[in-house]
């Protein structure tokens, strides 16, 4: 397949929403634990069916994760919708399946430099950690999803080769990930790249279900996902109103905003299962907790007119 090919577009799409976690953690503003949980009851309402509740890490590195415990506590949990969190470590996993995580999601990223600045391990112990996290998930019944954080380049390095990435994905389906996720942390893909990392990694693993975790950090973020949508991926992260980043990395804000991703695929006749007004809704709720716009354009110019009978009920 050359650059200029593309498979069918996908006719559904599966979004996970990251917002909880990803969005809240680049956020100077830190949610009560009363006001985070309505947030995420709020998205388990829009036909949602992953939703990333949080992260098990060092509250003094990331204060605004610091009451996932509770935060999981209060959710209330609709049927057919997983909670999943992220886990850095050993430790981190056992408190995410005390808590109750559907999923415990394992990262670690393609660059030493990032690896060392977001978990302060090497790639090789964060490769040891995931063995025993494996071991320690699968014992408890639950499965165990692993992200790739800068797979699309590095703040620090540049350029990430792509046969060490897909090495790092081998590695990780070696010890039993279910899903594999591809993160472009600081927003350094374009269109192109996209498909070429895509292509690689199909190639490589022609049965290997793929996520992509895209940022619109320099505006390229919709781009990078038609590029995606054209190599046949139909798994993606986004975030309500496109809040969040990575706090480890400069140049790293903006997060695929979940409502422009909706209104774009359902606008190409792509379906997803999710309630555009009602993420909406959720979208204007959070900019009131937060006290400030959030980066979304939908919320700004509203739904398209001829949309809007369409949107009324979900797809």
């Amino acid at each position: 397949m050359t650059v200029m090919e593309s498979a069918p577009l996908p006719t559904f799409v599966h979004i996970r929403e990251v917002g909880p976690r990803d969005g809240l953690q680049n956020e100077p503003v830190i949610l009560s634990t009363a006001q985070k949980v309505k947030l995420i009851d709020m998205l388990s309402a829009t036909g949602l069916q992953a939703i990333e509740v949080g992260a098990f890490v060092r509250p003094q590195q990331v204060p605004q994760m610091a009451d996932t415990e509770a935060v999981f506590a209060g959710i209330k949990r609709h049927p057919g919708v997983t909670y999943s969190a992220i886990a850095p470590n050993v430790v981190g996993a056992r408190r995410a399946l005390a808590a109750g995580a559907d999923v415990v999601q394992v990262f670690l990223s393609a660059s030493e430099s990032h690896n060392r600045s977001n978990v302060n391990m090497s790639i090789e112990q964060s490769l040891t950690q995931v063995a025993e996290m494996a071991s320690l998930v699968h014992g408890a019944g639950k499965p165990f999803d692993a992200v790739v954080s800068v797979a699309f380049g590095c703040p620090f390095e540049g350029d990430v080769p792509v046969e060490r990435v897909l090495d790092i994905c081998q590695r990780l389906l070696d010890v039993g990930a279910e899903q594999l996720t591809l993160g472009d942390t600081t927003g350094m893909a374009h269109p192109l790249l996209v498909q070429e990392v895509v292509r690689a990694f199909r190639a490589r693993f022609p049965r290997q279900p793929l996520r992509l975790h895209l940022h619109s950090a320099r505006g390229a973020g919709l781009a990078n996902l038609l590029a995606g949508l054209q190599m046949g991926v139909d798994l993606f992260d986004s975030s309500i109103g496109g809040i969040g980043g990575c706090p480890f990395a400069p140049g790293a804000p903006g997060n695929l905003c979940t409502e422009d991703v909706v209104h774009l695929l359902h606008e190409m006749g792509i379906k997803t299962g999710l309630n555009l007004p009602a993420l909406m809704n959720t979208a204007r709720e959070l900019e009131r907790m937060l006290g400030h716009e959030v980066p979304g354009q939908t919320i700004k110019a509203g739904i398209c007119k001829h949309l809007r009978d369409r949107e009324s009920s979900p797809q």
